[in-house]
């Protein structure tokens, strides 16, 4: 499955224009690159005018992947910044859950049986 296909985008108070959906695309495919197992990947641009003049945009974006989900969002003045922050915050929690796993592999804890166990033949 290619990955024009796991990602879905969506404006709220803003057209996306082709060369939008291209740059969001672009940005959201390093992620794949990081990872093999994400499901999906929802990003959602929105304007909001009433918080004129700064921090009007805001980029969300949410990972299905096997677990919790990642959801992460980024607000600026301007949109572009808004994706860039937002993809770096999602690769940013995407290298921390692998390092995780990792250091879970290979830390592995011996496990303690309070009780005694009875022998057993083996025949």
């Amino acid at each position: 499955m290619k990955n024009e296909q796991k990602v879905i985008l969506s404006g709220v108070h803003l057209e996306l224009t082709d060369a939008l959906k291209k740059i969001v695309e672009e940005k959201v495919d390093k992620l794949f690159r990081h990872e093999d197992h994400i499901l999906r990947v929802r990003v959602e641009l929105e304007f909001d005018q009433s918080k004129a003049p700064k921090d009007q945009f805001t980029a969300k974006g949410h990972i299905e992947i096997q677990g919790p989900d990642m959801i992460v969002s980024a607000t600026s003045e301007d949109l572009y910044k808004s994706i860039d922050q937002l993809v770096d915050k999602l690769d940013r929690k995407l290298r921390r859950r692998s390092r995780l796993q990792r250091v879970k592999r290979k830390h592995t804890h011996r496990i303690d049986v309070p009780s005694t166990l009875p022998k057993v033949e083996v025949y």
